[in-house]
């Protein structure tokens, strides 16, 4: 029963630019890291991909985002540095009691006021159509493009963005991947993305770390390999084939047992087979 746990659940993707954690970030005792990240340059896109029930967002949100403290490190005295962090959460709550300019201006005054920033973000995200609304008033997709340019708009060393794409149609969901990919390498800072969607996962990934174990018991995080080598590995623990759509090129999943489910396995080939 290994597809219930379906592809496009349960993992993050991050870029890690020029950081280097001393220590393992462990969400819990019983899950035993395998990998420490070192310093690489900022256009490489780490992908961290499981099932839902290893503990990523635990990982990411709980550690990074400061809200708790990672487990000591037995024989190591190196003291994890603190870092500015802008954390978009998972669940939006509109509570400001006004327009969104006047939250823009009283959140992120000096990015709002930014030629570059309101090219780069605010345009493709079409926040210029939302100055006027009442922030209370917006739609979930409205609210979740709000909150991601207040996101980015924060300076910091480290942006946490959980879930991007709720409540985006599937155009949205490209073009946020776009404005973030390209702040973020523009900027030079890093960020983690929690995210499900997997057109957004594997356009914002380079490279991959797959988790691998008992879900909820015990886990190994690998080291980075491609992208390809990756989501190979990754689906093929959950039993599933992907396809590229021949009209939009976007990844389609095949049907279990059908012919191009068979001949993709026989292949090895559980990330889109070349056409």
């Amino acid at each position: 029963m290994k597809a219930q746990y379906g592809p496009a659940r349960g993992y993050a993707e991050g870029y890690v630019s020029n950081l280097r954690f001393p220590g393992p970030i462990r969400p819990s005792s019983r899950i035993r890291p395998g990998y420490v990240s070192t310093v690489y340059p900022s256009r490489i896109g780490i992908g961290y991909v499981s099932d839902t029930r290893y503990g990523n967002r635990v990982a990411y949100r709980c550690y990074i985002a400061g809200h708790l403290k990672p487990d000591s490190v037995e024989g190591s005295d190196v003291e994890i540095p603190e870092f500015n962090v802008s954390y978009k959460p998972q669940k939006i709550s509109p509570k400001y009691k006004g327009s969104v300019r006047m939250l823009l201006i009283s959140r992120i005054r000096d990015s709002y006021m930014h030629p570059q920033f309101v090219s780069d973000v605010m345009k493709p995200l079409l926040i210029e159509q939302l100055m006027d609304e009442e922030v209370v008033n917006l739609s979930g997709g409205e609210l979740q493009r709000v909150a991601l340019t207040i996101c980015l708009g924060k300076p910091a060393d480290i942006y946490l963005i959980d879930e991007p794409s709720a409540f985006l149609d599937s155009e949205q969901r490209i073009v946020a991947s776009k404005v973030i990919k390209r702040f973020i390498l523009h900027a030079k800072k890093t960020a983690f993305v929690v995210e499900h969607d997997f057109i957004m996962a594997t356009y914002l990934a380079d490279r991959v770390i797959v988790y691998e174990g008992k879900p909820s018991i015990d886990c190994v995080a690998n080291s980075p390999q491609s992208l390809l080598t990756g989501m190979n590995l990754f689906l093929s623990h959950l039993d599933i084939t992907f396809r590229r759509d021949p009209t939009n090129f976007r990844p389609r999943i095949n049907k279990l047992e059908s012919t191009k489910d068979r001949e993709q396995k026989s292949a090895g080939s559980y990330y889109y087979l070349d056409d």
